[in-house]
């Protein structure tokens, strides 16, 4: 699908699975702590057993702050593998988020497209663990919205209608593109209250979900990209196009 990236002027974003490696982040508690009872299971294993009861702690307990989620759906993985999970490694995950890395584009890739949109986080956590992790991104966003903000989790619909009301204080209603790696977590979602989505498709060159859930649905976004610099090139090129095309029609008008 052809899209002018010149026509948008806000971008939302996902930020654990986009901008924040949550998978490294994940895997840098349960990897080891899984070993530890199966020398053989690699943070992939763990990353897929994780990620259904996540999105069921989240579903089943909307106002839980995440902290509080990574610890039941630790517990929940452990029980379905049959791995104790002692309280100090449910602790251990539960304050990992500021921990948890960038992607190395992330930053410069951020810096690139604020100079051209309005930028918006849409992130499932809370205000906390978000300002943990913040300068890790380098930029300021211009509005936040966390799930502890919202009263739910992504794939709520509640999230992306808090987005719709933002976008319209903002005065950029129909001129939004919500960029995220996640289709079960945002671009279903996002479809459905009609708004085109950016997939940052950090899994390009890796079979399987792993810490996302299967989507269940067929969803096709807008456009899709292998990183967020593939994603910034593109917006680079777009408003370079435009200039010239405007350089080219003032200088024909002289």
């Amino acid at each position: 699908m052809t899209r002018d990236l010149t026509d948008y002027d806000a971008l939302s974003f996902d930020c654990y699975g986009t901008l924040i490696d949550w998978e490294a982040g994940i895997a840098a508690v349960l990897g080891p702590w899984a070993r530890r009872s199966d020398p053989s299971i690699t943070d992939e294993d763990v990353l897929v057993a994780y990620s259904e009861h996540e999105a069921a702690v989240e579903a089943e307990a909307p106002a839980t702050l995440y902290p509080d989620v990574l610890r039941e759906a630790f517990r929940r993985t452990g029980a379905a593998l049959g791995f104790e999970v002692s309280d100090e490694d449910a602790d251990a995950l539960g304050a990992s988020v500021p921990d948890w890395p960038a992607f190395p584009d992330s930053a410069a890739a951020l810096a690139r497209v604020k100079a051209h949109y309005t930028l918006i986080i849409l992130s499932n956590v809370h205000r906390d663990g978000f300002a943990g992790s913040n300068p890790r991104l380098g930029v300021e966003f211009d509005e936040v919205l966390t799930a502890q903000d919202i009263g739910s989790y992504k794939p709520d619909p509640a999230n992306f209608d808090a987005l719709l009301t933002r976008v319209e204080r903002l005065g950029a209603s129909g001129r939004l593109l919500h960029v995220a790696q996640s289709l079960f977590h945002d671009h279903v979602p996002a479809a459905q209250k009609g708004i085109p989505g950016v997939w940052i498709n950090r899994r390009h060159d890796r079979p399987g979900w792993g810490a996302t859930p299967d989507p269940r649905v067929t969803v096709t976004p807008a456009l899709e990209f292998p990183s967020l610099a593939a994603f910034a090139d593109a917006v680079d090129a777009a408003f370079a196009k435009r200039a010239g095309q405007r350089g080219a029609l003032e200088g024909a008008r002289e």
